[in-house]
């Protein structure tokens, strides 16, 4: 999590409560708290409350009024790509709409990261696409387990780095927080879908060999896919 200062379980907890509070409507916008009250309301102490409330305001989701305490900013604000408001926005009632929103975003980023990543990979970037796809065909009947998410988001992770846009590859932590929420809130299968597999194996070798066009079409395979399999599950 990112946090200002030093992190304590603590400290992750109290921000955790509060922003999903904040994300689930629970303390809607324009709301007001005062740190001390926080702090007595939840048995810390005010340095680890005002602690969480800066984490907060770095996410967007309050602001600090001098002599009026922590207020609770419009969601216009909220810094939506903040890998942290995107899980708790899944773990929420609002799920139906970030998984929507994640997709649409998907949908346009990863296939340019990959047909660009078939120009500028490194070698030593396409040796290890393919060892990731390699370690996902082996973990695949654990397609929800760690081992599987691991590898999945290291090659989603990587393809991003390989296609020497930095603002694309800044989007890791976004695509990352999407895969982890999958898993968490049991929208993976069991068992790997094998054309997806397949997509993904399609999409290391074509960065390999250098095929754009058939990076990006592979790419963007998996990501209609990926949006479809979490709306089946999730409903």
């Amino acid at each position: 999590m990112t946090v200002v200062g030093p992190a304590s379980p603590v400290h992750d907890s109290l921000v955790a409560e509060l922003g999903r509070a904040i994300i689930d409507g629970e303390n809607p916008p324009g709301s007001r708290m005062l740190t001390v009250e926080l702090a007595q309301e939840r048995g810390v102490s005010r340095s680890a409350a005002r602690e969480a409330v800066r984490v907060l305001e770095s996410f967007g989701l309050v602001w600090v009024r001098r002599k009026s305490g922590v207020e609770v900013r419009p969601r216009a604000d909220w810094n939506v790509y903040a890998p942290e408001v995107i899980a708790w926005r899944l773990a929420g009632p609002g799920r139906d709409e970030q998984l929507r929103e994640l997709s649409q975003l998907r949908s346009v980023i990863e296939p340019l990261a990959a047909r660009l990543a078939a120009v500028n990979a490194t070698s030593d970037q396409k040796v290890e696409l393919v060892s990731l796809v390699v370690a996902m065909n082996e973990e695949d009947h654990e397609a929800d387990r760690e081992r599987y998410l691991s590898a999945d988001i290291r090659l989603h992770r990587l393809l991003l780095e390989s296609s020497g846009n930095r603002m694309l590859a800044a989007l890791g932590g976004v695509v990352e927080a999407v895969l982890r929420g999958r898993t968490a809130h049991d929208l993976m299968p069991h068992v790997a879908n094998q054309s997806a597999v397949q997509w993904h194996r399609d999409v290391a070798f074509a960065v390999a060999g250098g095929d754009a066009d058939a990076a990006a079409a592979a790419m963007r395979s998996i990501v209609m896919e990926a949006d479809e399999a979490m709306q089946r599950a999730a409903q």
